[in-house]
């Protein structure tokens, strides 16, 4: 059926911006689809949250989901899908993130059972090194499963949906999302509510055992059963279902899954180094190896493998869970299977041919369908004589000391709930209010409701630096005692260094302003400029150091110089002129010329006095030096001749009077005598 007739999402665009082609997968909280993100033209993964989740009402949902963007955009690692952006539409709630083309470790598992030993240590490891950089940020993850492991076809492989897996209720509720969840849980987070580092660690070494085996540690009919499963039992030996793998490998299994947290690795990069000694450890052949059945699935454990609920509760409390499905036939190893044969893309091809059958066990004559073959333990002995009728006596013995158990149980196990509901765990408290409050006393608060604060800081433009924001979950909310309660703190408002944009092109200028998460006003702003070209950025509007992020700023455009008319400054002192042209914007350029008007003095200027200009033109003046004074030279008893040449070098004019080429006997200005160069000098001459 079309997905456009059956979805209605699919096919609209989400906040302008994300054009929703396909929906992809749908969960308990939220459908993801295959979008189109228009404006950096890229396929993303849109995960929204179901409408009666984004409701307020159900603000669990709803800060759960935001909980999983805040968490996840903390971190960076090829490992770990990455979130691009997160916001509301209308009604619909979203996240965009990186899209992974390709399918789950789940699928796989069901497609193709157990992987290869070294496959299965190879994609461990990866997981560790993504989980790594997590537990390094301080952040737990709290629902590693295969579901939650991303397989692309280019060989990538990423862990998804932090955040997701909260408070034990949520374990219980019955949803198909966490009753997947269940069967990676460690015993703590279910007893008491609490996970840190090591709690990934016992869900990464679960996840191991199924990949080695083909099948989960324990089942049962209902999340709670397979939990108590957790609490009460140590993980089965994977060679438990496969003889020939080695003790190392159990070894390994059973330090990450061990109950006790503190007979863990402390964080994914401890055990990451575990897993990368034992590997190396291996040889090719034993790396080589997998587990494979006869027939398309992997058995459940049988019930000898696992014990039973009902035989470590009193029988008026017994859950009512129904013994295991027969085992299916013993697995076997491909004895001709290769490490370069593979089934996650990216670690090789897959192997040739269909799975190695290997025949289960012949049945025993009378025995159940299947060759199913019950443990030594259930089998008939040899038939014996039948004992004699109890007394009466002994039968109101026996049933006296029954009464008696039951009336012991009771009292244990109600005390044990009395504990539980109400001091324990399992006990209620109430979310104080605390918004406007200091941190420090928002905390004490909070613990004195006896919840866990923690403390968030995100700036508000209205709430003071070191105030409380709000709370998640919100106050007045009913949680199970001990649980985390999200305190919001303000680190006032997130200011902006705004950036330099004189000389941008507009285009080039908004996009700087939007990376640094402000708004620009659709209408430019024009304004004259001496230096900035008509058609650039000048800057924006009100542009200080108190912009705000998330602010609408507007954008100034040069519109060139502004236009002046060139004032008259001729007559005026050199010093008069470049203060009256600096005034209206413009420059002046000035040269001296010999003149008899005062030194300093403007005498001519270019262009012409009510010129037309714009504002940063430079305007020509030309100077007048004044009258320079120089000594005439002495040139009697020279010949008239040379007088004249000595006369010239100096700057003056010689005359002659008397007879043309003879001596000069006399001169008018005598010599030494100031005179302005170009004076007229009489020589007399005989």
């Amino acid at each position: 059926m079309d997905q456009h007739t059956t979805d209605p999402l699919v096919g609209q665009v989400v906040d302008g911006r994300y054009e929703v082609c396909s929906r992809i997968a749908t969960g308990g909280m939220a459908t993801v689809y295959l979008a189109i993100d228009r404006r950096l033209e890229r396929e993303v993964a849109l995960k929204v949250l179901h409408p009666h989740l984004a409701d307020t009402t159900t603000g669990d949902f709803v800060s759960r989901f935001r909980r999983e963007a805040r968490t996840v955009a903390k971190l960076v690692h090829p490992g770990l899908v990455q979130v691009f952006d997160q916001g509301v539409d209308g009604t619909t709630m979203y996240l965009a993130m990186e899209y992974v083309d390709g399918t789950t470790l789940r699928q796989l598992l069901i497609d193709h059972g157990a992987l290869p030993l070294g496959e299965a240590l190879s994609l461990v490891e990866k997981l560790l090194e993504a989980l790594a950089t997590a537990h390094h940020a301080g952040l737990v993850h709290r629902d590693v499963k295969p579901e939650n492991v991303l397989l692309g076809t280019d060989g990538r492989i990423k862990l998804a949906d932090f955040g997701l897996a909260r408070a034990v209720t949520e374990m219980t509720s019955g949803s198909s999302v966490v009753m997947g969840t269940a069967a990676y849980l460690a015993p703590e987070l279910i007893s008491v509510g609490t996970a840190d580092a090591r709690t990934d660690v016992y869900a990464i070494g679960v996840l191991l055992y199924e990949v080695l085996t083909g099948c989960q540690p324990f089942f049962g009919p209902s999340p709670v059963q397979v939990a108590f499963l957790h609490v009460h039992n140590d993980i089965p030996l994977p060679s438990d279902t496969a003889a020939w793998m080695p003790a190392e490998m159990d070894e390994l299994v059973r330090a990450l899954a061990a109950r006790d947290p503190s007979n863990r690795p402390a964080d994914a990069a401890t055990a990451l180094a575990m897993v990368k000694h034992l590997r190396s450890r291996l040889d090719a052949e034993m790396l080589g190896r997998v587990v494979i059945y006869d027939d398309d699935a992997p058995p459940q454990r049988a019930p000898e493998q696992i014990t039973p609920i009902s035989a470590r509760l009193p029988a008026a409390l017994d859950p009512g869970l129904p013994p295991g499905p027969p085992p299916g036939p013993p697995p076997a190893a491909d004895p001709g299977y290769s490490p370069a044969a593979s089934l996650i893309p990216g670690f090789g091809p897959a192997p040739p041919g269909p799975p190695l059958a290997v025949p289960p066990p012949a049945p025993s004559a009378g025995g159940p369908p299947g060759g199913y073959q019950q443990p030594p333990s259930f089998q008939a002995g040899p038939p014996t004589a039948l004992a004699e009728p109890l007394s009466e006596e002994s039968r109101r013995n026996l049933m006296i000391m029954a009464i008696g158990t039951v009336l012991l149980l009771m009292f244990v196990f109600g005390g044990t709930a009395v504990w539980w509901f109400g001091r324990g765990p399992g006990g209620q408290a109430t979310v104080p209010d605390v918004v406007g409050m200091t941190q420090t006393a928002a905390e004490t608060k909070v613990r004195k409701a006896n919840l866990d604060p923690d403390v968030k800081e995100t700036f508000d433009r209205k709430v003071p630096e070191g105030k409380v924001i709000s709370t998640d979950p919100p106050k007045g909310k009913r949680l199970s005692r001990g649980s985390q309660v999200t305190i919001m703190v303000s680190k006032g408002p997130d200011y902006v260094q705004l950036p330099t944009l004189a000389g941008m092109t507009v285009a080039d200028a908004t996009e700087a302003l939007e990376n640094e998460g402000l708004k620009v006003a659709g209408a430019n702003q024009e304004d004259y400029h001496d230096s900035v070209m008509a058609g650039a950025v000048i800057g924006v509007v009100a542009a200080d150091d108190k912009t705000i992020r998330g602010d609408t700023v507007t954008i100034v455009v040069s519109k060139g110089p502004a236009p002046v008319s060139v004032p008259d400054v001729v007559g005026m002192t050199e010093t008069e002129a470049a203060a009256a042209l600096a005034e209206v914007g413009l420059k002046m350029a000035s040269t001296e010329t010999s003149s008899e008007r005062r030194a300093g003095e403007v005498l001519r200027q270019t262009p012409e006095p009510g010129s037309e200009g714009h504002r940063g033109d430079t305007i020509e003046v030309s100077v007048s030096n004044g009258i320079r004074l120089v000594p005439v030279p002495d040139v009697t008893f020279m010949s008239v001749d040379s007088a004249m040449s000595e006369l010239a070098r100096a700057g003056f004019v010689g005359k002659v009077d008397g007879r043309d080429g003879g001596l000069v006997v006399g001169q008018n200005p005598s010599g030494g005598a100031m005179r302005a160069p170009g004076t007229v000098i009489t020589l007399y001459s005989i």
